[in-house]
């Protein structure tokens, strides 16, 4: 299984391994990327969406830009080769493999308030992104201000020619990898989704493994 098999077998882009973790249902995790190394997100059982915000980490205030991001590349869904760029147009990673196809940009991070909103208030005390987001990021000083926009890796939101937004299966499947890699170092704050009112984890969150490699030469 996925989840069983070598770091090294499972890196996309091959390396030394610097870090290999299991980020557990629901929960949040963080870690700082070097310039240069590469992170690959592998996507265990498959349908599991991961909300991720990207921080330049040694100036929080530069960050990840939708806006940036997707003007930078002209298209609203990342793959291969897109650019993740701050506010600035700077680059701060680049997607250089991925074996799904489509990463989401514009359906954003659930919060109980959404939550509340959307499904009812029966649905208040649920766990979401943005807690997720506000946890993990106090560990790094980072508030509520510090949230922005954020990329929703393996989710699959259709746009239509109206701009309706639509949240609907997944494309991928398990075992399923992308690998991003840092242009310079950056901070990398991830939500894996506890959503379970939509079909963006299928209904069931599932873990994430995180593996983080420093490639061959660097």
């Amino acid at each position: 299984m996925t989840a069983t098999l070598d770091s090294t077998d499972l890196a996309l882009v091959p390396g030394r391994v610097l870090l290999d973790e299991v980020v557990g249902v629901r929960g949040p995790w963080s870690t700082v990327v070097a310039a240069g190394d590469v992170l690959t997100i592998v996507d265990l059982h498959g349908n599991q969406a991961v909300d991720t915000l990207v921080y330049d980490a040694h100036d929080h205030t530069a960050r990840y830009s939708a806006a940036a991001t997707v003007a930078g590349q002209g298209n609203l869904f990342l793959t291969t080769g897109s650019v993740l760029r701050d506010a600035d147009g700077g680059p701060l990673m680049t997607l250089v493999a991925d074996e799904v196809g489509i990463h989401d940009t514009v359906g954003g991070a659930c919060s109980q308030e959404s939550n509340t909103l959307r499904y009812g208030h029966h649905t208040k005390h649920q766990h979401a992104c943005v807690e997720n987001f506000l946890i993990e990021g106090a560990k790094w000083g980072l508030g509520k201000r510090d949230l922005v926009s954020n990329i929703n890796f393996f989710m699959n939101v259709p746009v239509e020619a109206d701009g309706t937004l639509g949240i609907v299966d997944g494309l991928s499947a398990p075992g399923k990898r992308l690998a991003i890699r840092a242009e310079r170092d950056v901070l990398v704050l991830v939500s894996n989704c506890p959503q379970i009112n939509n079909p963006c984890n299928g209904f069931d969150p599932t873990p994430v493994r995180m593996i983080v490699t420093r490639p061959r030469g660097a």
